[in-house]
């Protein structure tokens, strides 16, 4: 009965793990159905995005541009453009990408916004 009760510990523990409301560092992409340049992310970064050291800082949100934000994130301006990315560090916009302008520059500018969070890892 112990193996029952710790294996049902294990799993309550990846719920919580995977919910983007309990995320201290989230990248949340804004996106519309037909966006040209949302495709050409998806394409470009969004098949490796979560291999990154980026993805270890900050975990992805996809959501469309009219979707409510989660819960307890709150950000400077209702996104416009798309694809818009808003870094969000404890539930507060650090920063934002508004366009795609291209896969060089989409890392260096992420590299940029993500250089304001605290205690970020030298090698990010």
């Amino acid at each position: 009965m112990a193996w029952f009760k710790a294996a049902l510990t294990s799993i309550a523990m990846l719920f919580v793990v995977s919910d983007p409301a309990r995320s201290e560092t989230l990248l949340i992409m804004f996106e519309e159905i037909g966006c040209p340049y949302c495709e050409q992310w998806h394409e470009e970064v969004g098949v490796i995005y979560d291999k990154t050291t980026e993805a270890q800082v900050a975990q992805l949100i996809v959501q469309e541009l009219d979707d409510p934000l989660p819960e307890g994130v709150v950000v400077g301006a209702e996104p416009y453009y798309t694809p818009t990315f808003v870094l969000v560090d404890d539930g507060r916009e650090v920063g934002r990408i508004e366009g795609y302008p291209g896969e060089d520059l989409f890392w260096g500018m992420l590299g940029l916004i993500m250089a304001r969070l605290p205690d970020i890892p030298e090698n990010s």
